[in-house]
């Protein structure tokens, strides 16, 4: 009995997203599904692990049910609800931590928004000092890496999750090297974009590396399919020249083109 309530609520879920019905029925299937699944009743993430989230029970209907969850991120972020938002972005990815997506944005939400609504709620920016927004800020990100960590260990090939990892390692830790290394991780994960291989030097560059930046640059170029666009043949040519001039490199040792 209790297991066929919990697969017509999941069905339920399924065609109010398909057709858009979902704030009539949500709290009914929502109050049905925490119900059955003591799991889910989002006290903490201590309580949520302890009780065992039983993904078997779900089914092939995970992936309805953490969509269904994903919407209910969004209720509770547009509410600025720090520890429940934080708490849906764990049950989330346990329910169906397939999605690279859920682990993207959830990164996106704790390294930023929580950061921006932990300053609102002590008085704003402009009444809390530019080092304690800093503290808030590397704060947030340190959990948003950690977030990372944990999505990797499902996705370790995945691209996305080494940018955005970098992208937080340089605009919230305000650290090169750390950016370097992600990006440079990126680039080796199959179907890389090649941008990162340009941001893996010029992180280089940035933290004063410029030698290394210049190297690695000369081993990417003729790596670099010149009729892709994307790929950035002749913008990685005009860095190479750009470094060379700026470390002095002596004309008989610049780098050359293959005819």
């Amino acid at each position: 009995m209790k297991s066929n309530l919990l697969t017509a609520a999941v069905i339920a879920i399924g065609l109010a997203l398909a057709h858009g019905a979902l704030r009539p029925v949500e709290a009914p299937l929502w109050a049905a599904l925490r119900a059955e699944q003591p799991a889910l009743r989002l006290a903490t993430a201590g309580a949520m692990a302890g009780q065992g989230l039983t993904l078997g029970v779900l089914g092939g209907f995970r992936a309805i049910a953490a969509d269904f969850t994903w919407l209910r991120v969004f209720v509770i972020w547009e509410k600025r609800d720090l520890p429940a938002t934080e708490t849906l972005l764990r049950l989330v990815t346990a329910i169906d931590p397939r999605p690279v997506y859920f682990w993207l944005n959830g990164a996106r939400i704790v390294a930023y928004d929580m950061t921006a609504w932990r300053i609102a709620a002590a008085g704003g920016y402009d009444a809390v000092p530019a080092a304690e927004q800093e503290r808030l800020g590397m704060q947030q990100a340190h959990l948003a890496l950690h977030h990372l960590d944990e999505a990797m260990a499902f996705h370790p090939a995945s691209a996305d999750l080494w940018i955005e990892r970098g992208s937080i390692e340089l605009n919230r830790l305000h650290d090169p090297l750390a950016a370097a290394a992600s990006y440079r991780h990126a680039w080796e994960q199959p179907g890389a974009p090649y941008f990162v291989a340009r941001l893996h030097a010029e992180m280089l560059r940035r933290a004063g590396r410029k030698a290394e930046a210049l190297a690695w640059l000369v081993r990417l170029h003729p790596q670099l399919p010149k009729q892709d666009e994307a790929a950035g043949a002749d913008m990685v040519l005009g860095r190479i020249r750009d470094l060379e001039r700026e470390l002095a490199v002596p004309l008989d040792r610049v780098y050359r083109t293959a005819p």
